[in-house]
């Protein structure tokens, strides 16, 4: 939808969906505060040269999971208990007992972390009055959830949508047309903020909605977005 000014047809919007993790709430600040949690509640310094080792050993076999749980070739449970059985064998750790409880106590810590990105919630003040919020996103029902009540921004989103609930992953353009259609709302209206080059922006813009690349580290690339913002207050001149 289009309206004039001074003669220039400008586009009018009236439906937002944020992606949550990195773009909302800070999922890097988060992450390390729960597994440094993890890390000494278990006592595996006995195991780990730091906390430091254990964090990044973790990162890089979640970050490879995930991708394979996005891509359908993981399930979730497998996923959680994966993720750190691979974490502490590589330091010589064979207790699948201790990762599948890691795995469990991940799920119910992370959620209870609230660091969220630089200048979000003053975002989603300016916003709500004037758009509909929602949130579309890769992650777990109980984990997204309790993140957006334990951070006090649940009452700023309409509608909250998740790869579990849609059964399909972004950049999926079914996940795209699944949120449009739950949010009511129509292509020419809507846009996409997010972080993810490839998952949020590429995503939307396949799909056909405009996109607010939030490229808080001002990585190089060479996608053409609709806008493209280093910080979320900037968003502020856009909408």
């Amino acid at each position: 939808m289009f309206s004039s000014l001074f003669g220039k047809k400008v586009k009018v919007y009236k439906h937002i969906f944020f992606d949550l993790d990195r773009t909302i709430w800070d999922f890097d600040q988060n992450m390390v505060d729960a597994l440094r949690d993890l890390f000494f509640d278990n006592n595996l310094d006995s195991f780990f040269p730091d906390v430091t080792t254990f964090i990044n050993t973790f990162t890089k076999h979640n970050d490879y999971l995930w991708e394979k749980y996005r891509l359908g070739e993981l399930k979730k449970e497998v996923l959680r208990f994966k993720r750190f059985d691979m974490t502490l064998k590589d330091y010589g750790v064979n207790e699948q007992l201790l990762a599948k409880k890691m795995g469990e106590d991940y799920i119910k810590i992370t959620p209870t972390k609230t660091a969220l990105v630089p200048h979000s919630r003053e975002l989603l003040e300016y916003l709500s009055p004037k758009y509909k919020l929602h949130i579309i996103s890769n992650g777990f029902d109980e984990v997204q959830y309790p993140k957006l009540e334990k951070c006090h921004i649940a009452q700023y989103f309409d509608k909250v949508i998740t790869s579990e609930s849609s059964g399909y992953h972004k950049p999926c353009p079914e996940a795209f047309g699944y949120s449009l259609s739950t949010a009511n709302a129509k292509k020419e209206e809507s846009i996409m903020i997010g972080d993810d080059l490839e998952i949020d922006i590429i995503g939307a813009k396949k799909f056909g909605i405009d996109q607010i690349f939030f490229n808080r580290y001002k990585v190089s690339h060479k996608t053409k977005p609709t806008h493209e913002v280093n910080d979320l207050l900037e968003i502020k001149k856009i909408l």
